[in-house]
Order: structure tokens, then sequence, then C-alpha cells
């Protein structure tokens, strides 16, 4: 029998819209910026409220959750719905 997915997965932005990263059921991130589709994409693990980022290029990055709230590296990302960002 299959898992459901992370709580995480699902789609996450910036309050103005302007960033959209999608954690995908598969360990996979996409992430968009303004008009630029898939900007970064990579794997992703979730320990807890932690994420760690690995983009394909190599790059790593960090995220934590806290109240519902994506805080990844200088971004505030909330869930896509979410009432509390405007663009969200």
């Amino acid at each position: 029998m299959p898992h459901p997915p992370h709580p995480y997965v699902g789609m996450w932005v910036t309050a103005d819209g302007l960033i959209r990263q999608e954690l995908l059921a598969n360990g996979r991130y996409d992430e968009a910026r303004g008009n630029r589709k898939s900007a970064y994409t990579g794997s992703y693990t979730v320990t807890s409220h932690h994420i760690d980022y690995r983009d394909d290029t190599g790059f790593t990055a960090t995220g934590d959750v806290r109240d519902g709230i994506l805080f990844h590296e200088h971004l505030v990302l909330y869930r896509q719905g979410d009432q509390r960002a405007k663009g969200a």
C-alpha cells in the first residue's frame, strides 16, 4: 500500500507570489521565479521540520517549517492559498 505524501509536499509561494517552490512527492522540487519556470530544480530531504535542498547544479540550501511557514534561506514562503500572504 503506498504511503501518503509528506505534509510539506505541494506549492509554497512568497507573499508577493513571485517565487513559487513546489515540493514534489518524489523528493524533487521545482522553483519558479517571476516568469522563469524551473529556475531551480533538484532534490530535497525532510528531517522533522528541517528541509535540506540540493540543486541539480550541486548548490545546497536549507529551510525550516515553523507555524506553517517555510523559511528557506532568505525567503519566507506560504502554502498556496494561505490567507496570511496576499500573493499566495
